[in-house]
């Protein structure tokens, strides 16, 4: 649909715009990208990538924890010492921001509901319910078969933290990885934490969706099963499809979708919060709301009106 990345659209009085639409809305559907989490601090370069993996780019040259993803490392045992720390930082720690509690407090006392392509569980940390929550694209915390022999996911979290302590970390009271005075940080784990499906013992590896080998598993589909129910029901009821930091590496899954339901629902607007991609094509122009900046500044700044209203 678009060859190259459409330009900024920016809404004039963008925040008023959004805070009366959001006032007057029933429904508000949610749809989220990476642009949310960074918002909330969850960098993938930068300081916060040198903190964690600074070893892993002097060793193989990556300078991102997306790049160190697709690395081809030379053992298992050093892809899951990868894998393990960027599934603990970004997955069983809280964001640095509170943007996700934010976004919570605008949308609580709404009927909502959420459909995201992020994997890092914080919506439901900040307090969203899960039955309202539909993670098209997998999860950091749950474990697959690579094959798959078998449509089942397995939860991660205590092997993760296994595999994290084996390389030298300590986990604070808050969560948050520390190396010991003087200790050796290491760049593999031992061969008996690596995980093995429970089935046919093929290596286990993660619930993303990279390729076919995605598992969609019960939790998938009745997610999907509830959202599709959630879109039927409200079609007649002030919608407002808020879309938040979401780009153009899978846009048919909620900025296309969006698009075509703000155009053909009766009373429904859409709004764009992103940085730098805030955009709505000129068929749905007069039914939206962009707004070019940071997320998190943006709802602190429609909070703040709401609080002296």
């Amino acid at each position: 649909m678009y060859n190259e990345k459409p330009p900024v659209t920016e809404t004039p009085n963008g925040l008023e715009k959004l805070k009366a639409a959001l006032t007057r809305a029933d429904t508000v559907i949610i749809g989220a990208g990476a642009g949310l989490s960074t918002s909330a601090g969850f960098i993938y370069s930068g300081e916060r990538f040198e903190t964690y993996f600074g070893d892993f780019s002097r060793k193989y040259g990556f300078r991102d924890m997306y790049s160190g993803g697709f690395y081809s490392y030379p053992s298992r045992e050093e892809f899951w010492a990868f894998w393990s720390r960027n599934i603990y930082v970004n997955r069983y720690t809280n964001p640095p921001k509170p943007v996700y509690e934010q976004l919570f407090d605008l949308v609580r006392a709404k009927d909502y509901f959420v459909l995201t392509t992020n994997v890092d569980h914080c919506f439901q940390k900040a307090g969203f319910d899960k039955q309202r929550l539909f993670y098209t694209q997998g999860d950091y915390g749950l474990f697959q078969c690579s094959k798959p022999c078998h449509q089942k996911t397995y939860d991660n979290e205590e092997v993760i933290r296994q595999m994290v302590l084996s390389q030298g970390y300590e986990i604070a009271a808050d969560g948050a990885l520390t190396i010991p005075q003087g200790a050796k940080i290491y760049t593999s784990v031992p061969s008996d934490l690596l995980p093995r499906c429970p089935v046919c013992g093929r290596p286990m590896t993660l619930n993303l969706r990279s390729d076919g080998t995605f598992v969609e598993d019960e939790g998938w589909h009745a997610a999907a099963d509830r959202y599709a129910a959630f879109l039927r029901e409200h079609q007649e009821k002030k919608t407002v499809f808020l879309e938040a930091g979401t780009g153009w590496n899978t846009p048919s899954i909620v900025k296309f979708s969006f698009w075509r339901m703000v155009h053909d629902w009766p009373d429904a607007a859409y709004a764009c919060l992103n940085y730098g991609e805030a955009y709505a094509p000129e068929e749905i122009r007069e039914k939206s709301i962009c707004i070019n900046g940071d997320i998190g500044n943006i709802l602190s700044k429609i909070i703040a009106s709401q609080k002296r209203d």
